[in-house]
């Protein structure tokens, strides 16, 4: 009986030791993920573009404006040349006061780019006040992307597209508006979309050819255990929810985000950023 209590005894002490990592270890630091992505199809102008993407900062919730002003810094010691935002600024959990707001405007905007900053609506967005997310967005020199697009340009008119979709878990995503651009014209060959939920790729793919999309919502898995993490997947990411996915020719990168969505813990899974080198790729002669 003594060696079964002190088993029971240690094994609580070893699950209340998890637990405190958990909540206090794993939400804190940030790691950045490098990924190098050969393409055929992208613009001279292009090559060797440097993208970083974040998402799911979930602020309020464990994210605070100190966590905020480190990340912002770390982005801006790539010196990226665009900027990607894919969705869950703000955790629905929480109210967001004047200083929140004012707090994020200035974070935000002092993350530098060479082409410029987009954004999109995800989940926990769309419950906030949308005219709140939009004022922010305005203020801190992001595009917010809402089944829309944009296209950067280059030399020699050279072209690259951004498209974003909404938030595909209120079923206000609608891909056909994003690529309304090539009823007209089919002058940009490297195609670059903004989705908050990764399994909405299937639908995207399944109408339209694109070159990398860019997902968030999964967090990799807050709780990164075999079998355990699918538990905490939410809807919109059951399928896709790793770091990188080849969809048929399709590059998919998902975010494991800043933040904590339901539960305030990560475990084996740091906040991260995602940093993409895109090389125009060349046959061997």
């Amino acid at each position: 009986m003594k060696k079964f209590i002190r088993f029971l005894l240690i094994l609580f002490l070893l699950i209340a030791l998890v637990v405190i990592y958990a909540r206090y270890g794993g939400t804190e630091g940030l790691k950045t993920k490098e990924y190098t992505i050969e393409t055929k199809d992208i613009a001279t102008t292009f090559d060797g573009i440097k993208i970083v993407h974040f998402s799911d900062l979930h602020y309020l919730r464990v994210t605070n404006k100190n966590k905020l002003k480190q990340i912002v810094e770390e982005i801006n010691l790539i010196n990226p040349d665009i900027v990607f935002f894919t969705g869950d600024l703000i955790d629905k959990d929480f109210t967001t006061t004047d200083k929140d707001k004012d707090d994020l405007i200035e974070e935000l905007n002092n993350i530098k780019s060479k082409y410029g900053k987009y954004a999109i609506i995800g989940n926990h967005d769309y419950v906030k006040d949308i005219n709140l997310l939009k004022d922010i967005y305005t203020n801190s020199g992001f595009t917010l992307l809402q089944n829309s697009y944009d296209i950067i340009y280059g030399k020699d008119n050279d072209k690259l597209f951004i498209g974003g979709v909404d938030t595909y878990s209120y079923n206000e995503s609608d891909i056909d508006k994003v690529m309304n651009y090539f009823n007209d014209n089919e002058d940009i060959s490297y195609k670059i979309i903004l989705t908050h939920e990764p399994d909405y790729t299937d639908i995207i793919l399944s109408k339209y050819k694109v070159n990398l999309v860019l997902a968030g919502h999964s967090h990799n898995g807050q709780i990164n255990i075999p079998y355990v993490k699918k538990l905490f997947l939410p809807y919109g990411s059951k399928k896709y929810y790793e770091n990188y996915y080849k969809v048929n020719d399709t590059d998919l990168y998902v975010s494991s985000g800043i933040g904590e969505s339901r539960i305030n813990f990560r475990l084996f899974n740091k906040p991260s950023i995602n940093f993409y080198s895109c090389l125009l790729y060349t046959s061997p002669s």
